[in-house]
C-alpha cells in the first residue's frame, strides 16, 4: 500500500502487474518477512544496502 499511495497506482495494480515483472527480473525477492530488494537492484540503484551484500547458501 505504501508503494502504491507513493506512485499513485492502485494497490492491485502494483501486486499483479510490477511485482511479478520485478521478481521474475530478479529486483526483489519473497520472503517470510516481506518482499526485500536484491543485489541487482541496489546495484542499479548505485547504492549500497546497509549491512553491504549477504550471499545465501541456496543461491
Amino acid at each position: 500500500k505504501t508503494i502504491a499511495s507513493a506512485c499513485g497506482e492502485e494497490a492491485n495494480t502494483i501486486e499483479e502487474v510490477y511485482e511479478p515483472f520485478l521478481v521474475q527480473e530478479g529486483y526483489i525477492k519473497r520472503t517470510q518477512k516481506g518482499r526485500v530488494a536484491t543485489e541487482i537492484s541496489y546495484k542499479h540503484l548505485g547504492i549500497n544496502p546497509k549491512g553491504g551484500f549477504q550471499n545465501s547458501i541456496f543461491e
